[in-house]
This record gives C-alpha cells, sequence and structure tokens, in this order.
C-alpha cells in the first residue's frame, strides 16, 4: 500500500492554469519551475497520444506514478493492448522514469458501453448529431472515469489525479472542458471528504503543442515512442501508419492528430 501523498505545498498548477499557457513551452515550465512531488500520481492512461503525454508529464514532476485504463465497451478497445509497449518504452528513455513507474491497473465498467449509444461503443458510421457533437460523445464518460480513479485513489492514498482531457483541439465534448473538471474536483472532494487535485496538462495545448510537449519531455525518442506505439482511432484501425502512427487517417480523432503532427513537423523544420 503507497504512503499517502500528504498535504499539497501548493495549489494544483495545470488545471486552473489561465487560458493564456497555449504552447508546450509552457507546460514544460510548469514543471521545471517547481521541485519534484514527493507524492504519488495517478494518470489517466488508455494507451492514447495524449494520456501517454500526460504519463511523460506526470513522470517528469512525481516520485511515484500509477496508471489507471478502462475497459468500458470501447469499439477501439486495441488502445488497451497498446499500454504495455509504451511503459516499456518509456523505461528505456529514462532510468528516472523506470524507478517511478508503479502500478498499472485496469477497471471493466461494461455498463458504461452498455447505456451508451455511440458510435465509440457500436458498430455504426461516425457522424455529427441534431446538437452538433459527433456521436463519438460517450455521455458522462470523463465523470465517470475520474470518478473511478477518484475512488481507487482514495483507497490507495493518492492525492494527485492526472488527465489527458483539452478543450482546445477537441470534439466539442463538454466532458472535456476546464469547467467540467474544476466543478468535478470540487463534488469529488466534498463527497470524498479528501483535498484531490485534478491535472490537465493538456487543457490549453493543441494537438501540434502535444506533440512538442513530448519532444520537450522525452525527446525524439519519445515523440517516435508515441507515434508507433499509441492508439487515437475510433475505429481501432491499425493497418495502415502515416507520417503521424497507426489508424483509419479518416475518423475526427485520426484527423486531429494528423493535422497537430503536420503542424508540429513543419514547426520543427523551420527551427532546423
Amino acid at each position: 500500500m503507497p504512503e499517502d501523498a500528504g498535504p499539497a505545498q501548493q495549489k494544483c498548477i495545470v488545471c486552473f492554469q489561465p487560458r493564456l499557457a497555449v504552447t508546450a513551452g509552457d507546460a514544460m515550465g510548469l514543471i521545471m519551475s517547481s521541485d519534484l512531488e514527493q507524492g504519488t500520481a495517478l494518470v489517466l492512461f488508455s494507451g492514447g497520444q495524449d494520456s501517454a503525454t500526460c504519463l511523460a508529464w506526470a513522470l517528469s514532476r512525481f516520485a511515484r506514478v500509477e496508471t489507471l485504463g478502462f475497459h468500458y465497451g470501447q469499439r477501439h478497445v486495441i488502445e488497451l493492448d497498446c499500454r504495455d509497449a509504451l511503459l516499456a518504452g518509456m523505461k528505456r528513455i529514462s532510468g528516472e522514469w523506470a524507478s517511478r513507474l508503479a502500478d498499472n491497473h485496469t477497471l471493466e465498467i461494461p455498463t458504461l458501453g452498455t447505456i451508451s449509444e455511440t458510435a465509440l461503443t457500436r458498430d455504426v458510421a461516425i457522424e455529427m448529431d441534431e446538437g452538433g457533437l459527433p456521436n463519438t460523445f460517450v455521455p458522462g464518460r470523463n465523470l465517470v472515469f475520474l470518478t473511478f480513479a477518484a475512488a481507487l485513489a482514495y483507497r490507495r492514498g493518492i492525492r494527485h489525479i492526472v488527465g489527458g482531457m483539452c478543450e482546445t483541439d477537441y470534439s466539442g465534448y463538454p466532458d472535456c472542458r476546464d469547467e467540467t473538471i474544476k466543478a468535478l474536483q470540487t463534488a469529488l472532494n466534498l463527497g470524498m471528504d479528501r483535498q484531490f487535485e485534478l491535472h490537465t496538462p493538456l487543457m490549453w495545448l493543441d494537438k501540434a503543442a502535444t506533440w512538442a510537449l513530448a519532444d520537450e519531455l522525452g525527446g525524439a525518442a519519445l515523440v517516435d515512442l508515441i507515434r508507433d506505439q499509441s492508439h487515437t482511432c475510433y475505429l481501432g484501425e491499425r493497418g495502415e501508419r502515416y507520417d503521424w502512427g497507426y489508424g483509419c487517417g479518416k475518423c475526427p480523432a485520426c484527423q486531429l492528430r494528423a493535422k497537430g503532427w503536420q503542424q508540429y513537423a513543419a514547426a520543427r523544420a523551420r527551427q532546423s
């Protein structure tokens, strides 16, 4: 059983940061401006680009890091299979990261998929609904994920929870918004009588800046690891490899990832 992280010495830096922080350099500055946290962080780790980047962020900040994935009947469940390669790769990148990585948890919550009539949990075409949201939106998914994460963190004496939610380069999901995460943090702390901090280091970063953050955290080795081993495609396709990694190349998730890679690669080329 890990030690209790104890009272925080400072406020949550990322989830409440102002909207002006929109570059990878800003996120890195937050890491470098404070000493390594001696407590434990629990990272929501699906095996995707965003969660892998968040894991590297946490490993650069916390003395001990556990990970948590969810099997909820998602169409792209192959993402969970990518976690082992990502974890092994991060251990190779840094001996310090290897020493900080701890338990990798998986929770089965099939009820979420059962009640969700979405393109992420059913074999249906991806399209926009009448309200302007893609039908890949699983109502309440992040609320459920973070609530289960907090329950696990409560039992294991963990105070810091890290998620890859972002409302800058995203599909409009309401449970990815900063105000949603702030409200949920308040509710979790009231409901569990704890002082959890929900960190969202990607909240104000677009996908190009997310690639750049991975570069700053772990260099080309981390960028290549995330490009080749993480999974983003909503359809679960890993047959064809593009410059940005594997996927169908057509779903909204692939398009966002591809656009971000192109912008990141172009910026990197201009700097060289």
